[in-house]
């Protein structure tokens, strides 16, 4: 069975990206395909909670973590909410289902010596490729970017004269950052380098690879985690550590909670909140040495 009508109405009326579509299309493949082998039917659209329990018990001897799982359910959630809606079912099976409980994850972020080790330390080579890595790096520390609105950056959205960046996020939503005159100096650096590749395909777009193409997301994640690996002994290395650098360093220098969450592109702000506690616990620590009755 096909789902294109579900993409479609992802893409188009919700804006999703194809990335997250093709997510979704995926998870949806994996339960047709488990229905199929158990139930001999391939059709999804009419089954009812006992088969998609019987599904999560499948993938939990599977070792697949209640993460991700949940992740996977969301997505049949979703798709039932769409039938619902264009009246092709008249009950989503998923209505009385409750998300198998986990852990909360501490995502540790990079230190101010860490990122400055990699910045100021290292020696970027003066090269396209040099100049390029270093300010993607700027970038997402300085305005705390995801990484496929780095991908998608065009040429256009940068405005060097009034030093702001505008960017495209979830949903098609638009905000305009800040731009500080390090990471502006950087900009204007890569772009005479950018001009001078013998190839440009992909001219629109800012980010481009030595071949003159578009920049890729899994380029982005090898860059961000070399540098880092030479600077910095945590497990994860990656631009969403950055973005969560960001954020939690502003929080740090007393930023406030509303200003960072528009800088983020949050659509609430309980999604800040979560960078709320590596700030508590600087807090704590400022609290101990200057609270005069702690002595």
């Amino acid at each position: 069975m096909s789902f294109k009508p579900f993409t479609d109405y992802l893409l188009l009326e919700k804006k999703y990206s194809p990335l997250t579509i093709k997510a979704y299309q995926k998870d949806l493949e994996s339960f047709q395909k488990f229905n199929k082998e158990e139930f001999n039917e391939d059709n999804i659209k009419t089954v009812d909670y006992p088969q998609i329990r019987n599904w999560i018990i499948q993938l939990v001897e599977n070792k697949i973590s209640n993460r991700s799982i949940n992740r996977k359910i969301s997505s049949l959630n979703t798709y039932y909410k769409f039938l619902l809606k264009v009246g092709t079912i008249k009950i989503n099976p998923l209505t009385k289902h409750r998300a198998l409980k986990t852990s909360k994850k501490v995502q540790i972020p990079f230190s101010e010596n860490e990122i400055n080790t990699v910045l100021d330390d290292f020696n970027f080579d003066d090269s396209f490729e040099g100049v390029r890595n270093k300010l993607i790096i700027e970038l997402f520390y300085s305005t705390g970017i995801r990484r496929i609105e780095l991908v998608q950056l065009k040429l256009v959205d940068i405005d060097v004269s009034n030093s702001t960046l505008k960017v495209l996020g979830k949903r098609n939503k638009e905000r305009l950052l800040p731009l500080i005159n390090s990471v502006i100096e950087t900009i204007k650096r890569y772009l005479i380098k950018r001009q001078e590749l013998q190839i440009i395909n992909d001219k629109t777009y800012l980010f481009l690879t030595k071949k003159g193409i578009k920049i890729y997301e899994t380029l982005v994640y090898r860059i961000i985690n070399d540098y880092f690996s030479r600077a910095s002994t945590k497990v994860k290395k990656s631009s969403h550590i950055l973005r969560h650098s960001f954020a939690t360093h502003l929080l740090n220098q007393g930023a406030d909670l509303n200003a960072v969450k528009e800088l983020l592109g949050h659509s609430s702000l309980a999604a800040t909140q979560i960078y709320t506690h590596n700030s508590i616990a600087e807090l704590k620590k400022v609290y101990a040495k200057t609270h005069p009755r702690n002595k």
